[in-house]
């Protein structure tokens, strides 16, 4: 998708929207469906032998230490078709007064700079600045699972009104003493409201697998999908590292096997069986593979980089993680094509992954 039918896709998608969000958008209620026709599908039509060129974006989670407009400005310099805009309080903060003005604001800058976008919910400490990524969709309290609702809901309409393409979330850790299936319902609960609010909006709602999380794997998200009756809304981020990490089938065939269903994707190195966003280049993954398995898809998301743990020195990496990546789809552009058989990665070493230093979510 061009920079140009970008915009002209989220401006048609924002007019749409309400522009205060305690209004109901006034989108398209149909849910979102698989099918060609549909702005958010996977798959697109590609000339046989020919792959089309992935769209590459950077979170701004790995950009935490610069203001908004500043990161903005910083990847559209460096070429990047899109950014990963996690609602924080320091990038969009979706607690604070007057969202729906600043989210028009950011849309317009979006616009001007010819940025894609995804809205991502993984901010550590945005509900709660004593817990991690609480509360979660799982918390025992309902009225906490229901800030959480709330949270993805308000992202929901901040998506519409900024034309992104998927709502990023993922399930939360099970808290301790709640038992499996329990928490399997507080999930699928806590998301009802949130689907019906994306498909009120036309946005997707693409859940993450996270390791060490209630839905860690692409199983899970399928169990997901199968116990809220496969809703429309409903699509998967698939975050390639975690692929490494602990699927057992290769990142290659990961993305294969999630076609159906891809709404979103993060993209970093990563080692088996140890959760660490690592910079390309410093982990096992074989990229020119899994980004010509992506391209095969016909997937003309966003492809974001993920490294939330190196802001430190966030203007550094995305200067050199766009040349990687680029450089990797050539060189899977120009390789024969290898079968798409499935590959069996050995089991992670020490059973589970690591929870250091990363932790189970980022």
């Amino acid at each position: 998708m061009s920079p140009e039918t970008a915009r002209a896709s989220s401006e048609s998608r924002r007019a749409g929207a309400s522009d205060a969000l305690g209004t109901q958008s006034t989108a398209p209620t149909a849910p979102t469906v698989r099918t060609a026709a549909s702005p958010h599908t996977a798959t697109t039509a590609t000339p046989p032998g020919v792959l089309p060129s992935l769209r590459f974006g950077y979170g701004t989670n790995g950009l935490a230490d610069l203001r908004l407009d500043d990161a903005l400005s910083l990847l559209a310099d460096l070429g990047y078709d899109g950014v990963g805009l996690t609602l924080d309080h320091m990038h969009l903060d979706p607690l604070a007064p007057d969202l729906a003005a600043r989210t028009r604001r950011v849309a317009r800058r979006l616009d001007a700079l010819g940025l894609g976008v995804t809205v991502e919910t993984g901010a550590r400490y945005v509900l709660d600045p004593r817990r991690k990524h609480g509360p979660s969709l799982l918390d025992p309290d309902p009225d906490d699972r229901a800030r959480r609702t709330d949270l993805l809901a308000r992202a929901v309409r901040v998506a519409a009104d900024l034309g992104a393409h998927a709502v990023h979330c993922f399930s939360g850790i099970v808290p301790e003493g709640t038992g499996t299936d329990t928490a399997w319902k507080r999930l699928a609960d806590s998301l009802a409201p949130v689907l019906d609010a994306a498909a009120s909006a036309g946005i997707p709602l693409a859940v993450e697998p996270e390791p060490g999380h209630l839905l860690a794997t692409l199983a899970d998200f399928h169990h997901l999908r199968r116990a809220l009756g496969d809703p429309g809304p409903l699509g998967l981020t698939l975050d390639i590292g975690h692929c490494q990490c602990l699927e057992p089938l290769s990142p290659a065939d990961c993305v294969r096997a999630a076609a159906p269903w891809l709404r979103h994707v993060q993209i970093e190195d990563m080692r088996r069986g140890v959760h660490e966003h690592l910079p390309f280049g410093e982990g096992e993954i074989d990229f020119p593979p899994v980004l010509a398995a992506l391209a095969a898809t016909g997937y003309q998301g966003l492809t974001v980089v993920e490294l939330p743990r190196h802001s430190h020195a966030g203007p550094h990496f995305a200067a050199h993680s766009l040349p990687f990546l680029r450089h990797a789809e050539r060189t899977a552009a120009t390789a024969p094509p290898s079968p798409a058989q499935a590959s069996q990665q050995t089991a992670p070493p020490h059973g589970a992954p690591s929870t250091a230093p990363e932790g189970s979510s980022r």
